[in-house]
């Protein structure tokens, strides 16, 4: 019988969550750091400016928004002369040097949104793929800072980012192997068996054990359907939430989106991990994972959280700002749901109205349709229509980011 049902579509992403997941607001813009003309939101970009400038334009372009160029303008120039991207530096006019963080999750952010908006901008996705090859881990895999142990959130990102400049027809998964691992080699090494939930973790605590993390495993998910659509052609008759023994990443993968159904099958929604607010909601890891839900083809799971998110999350996004009104954009999408008709609020308008003015915003009819196409020989299977630049990606590189902004908060 075929399947024809609308596509999980959303932008790239990073991806998700992990050990400290999605931050509520964005702090105030401290004395010494003003907001530059272009950035999106109004918080201090010290830890984010990057990240959300790249949600936020990787959020617009897929409503088929022609933000104004000097949002891009911003964006682009951001990238240090050596290929990588900080998370936000203020005197672009000076060169990095040793005080400038770059590091991996802001770059592969800045990659997909580069790629997926414009040619124009191939020679600097170009540069910054040559960076991150030149900091993959033996193991394939990636972490926060050059050198650091690869977890699956900053791996998962990077992913997104080689996928949607492959897309676009700059750089290419086959080239990133490092010592014959890829960086799926480094993702598997980080799957639970099924006798612990069978889901991802973030990476192994000092003593080698790996803990259960549903951000991680939203990222290692998204990875998976975006690196390798041609592998995770899954018919709903595999949506179920089973585990085996992942014996290979596509079982893993399989094994890890039934952990994210299972987990939210009670409440809808993930709770959070921070200290103290373990009872709160997780509301950007829960638009994470109805991404990754909607991926796996776990559609009536998506389609529940996400409209929990409808009726939850709108003040947590007013409240934080354009990264997070990017998240439930994707998720909306994911989800089935206009992000122009999402609880009541347009997330288009809301999204737009925390930078400068769009060139253009199109009408209902102008937007793209993203559907998914199913051949009548193909026995139900779903083939996702890979036409968004890298489409599945972005989700995966959410949390890890938001991470990072709570861990620098908190120290």
């Amino acid at each position: 019988m075929n399947v024809r049902r609308r596509a999980a579509v959303l932008a790239a992403t990073a991806v998700i969550g992990t050990a400290a997941p999605a931050v509520a607001t964005s702090p105030s813009p401290s004395p010494s750091v003003a907001i530059p003309e272009g950035l999106y939101g109004g918080g201090d970009p010290t830890y984010d400016g990057v990240w959300r400038q790249s949600l936020a334009l990787l959020a617009l372009n897929k409503q088929g928004v022609i933000p104004a160029e000097k949002a891009e303008d911003w964006l682009v120039g951001q990238q240090c002369a050596s290929g990588a991207f900080p998370a936000f530096r203020a005197d672009t006019g000076k060169a990095c040097d040793a005080k400038v963080m770059v590091d991996t999750n802001s770059t592969a952010a800045a990659v997909q949104a580069l790629a997926t908006t414009s040619s124009s901008h191939e020679d600097g996705v170009r540069k910054a793929l040559a960076w991150l090859k030149s900091v993959q881990n033996k193991d394939g895999g990636w972490g926060y800072t050059a050198g650091g142990a690869s977890d699956a959130n900053s791996t998962s990102a990077v992913i997104g980012a080689i996928q949607a400049a492959s897309m676009a027809g700059t750089g290419s998964l086959k080239t990133f192997e490092k010592d014959g691992k890829s960086p799926f080699d480094a993702l598997l090494k980080l799957a639970l068996p099924c006798s612990r939930d069978g889901a991802f973790a973030y990476q192994p605590d000092k003593k080698g054990k790996l803990t259960a993390n549903a951000d991680a495993t939203a990222a290692a998910v998204l990875s998976g359907f975006g690196g390798q659509p041609q592998v995770f052609l899954l018919g709903s008759d595999q949506a179920t939430a089973s585990c085996e023994k992942p014996g290979d990443f596509k079982q893993a993968v399989h094994n890890g989106a039934s952990y994210l159904a299972r987990t939210m099958a009670k409440d809808k929604y993930l709770k959070s991990v921070l200290p103290g607010a373990e009872d709160q909601p997780d509301y950007g890891n829960t638009a994470d994972a109805v991404v990754a839900l909607s991926a796996a083809e776990f559609n009536d799971e998506a389609a529940v959280s996400v409209h929990w998110l409808e009726s939850n999350a709108l003040k947590w996004a007013a409240q934080s700002g354009p990264a997070a009104y990017a998240q439930l954009i994707f998720a909306a999408r994911a989800g089935g749901v206009d992000p122009r008709e999402f609880g009541g609020k347009n997330l288009v308008a809301l999204l737009n109205a925390t930078g400068p003015k769009p060139e253009h915003v199109p009408t209902v009819k102008e937007e793209p349709l993203l559907e998914a196409n199913t051949d009548d020989n193909d026995n139900g299977a779903l083939t996702v229509a890979w036409t968004v630049g890298g489409g599945l990606l972005l989700g995966a590189l959410i949390g890890s980011a938001l991470m990072f902004r709570g861990r620098k908060r908190g120290q």
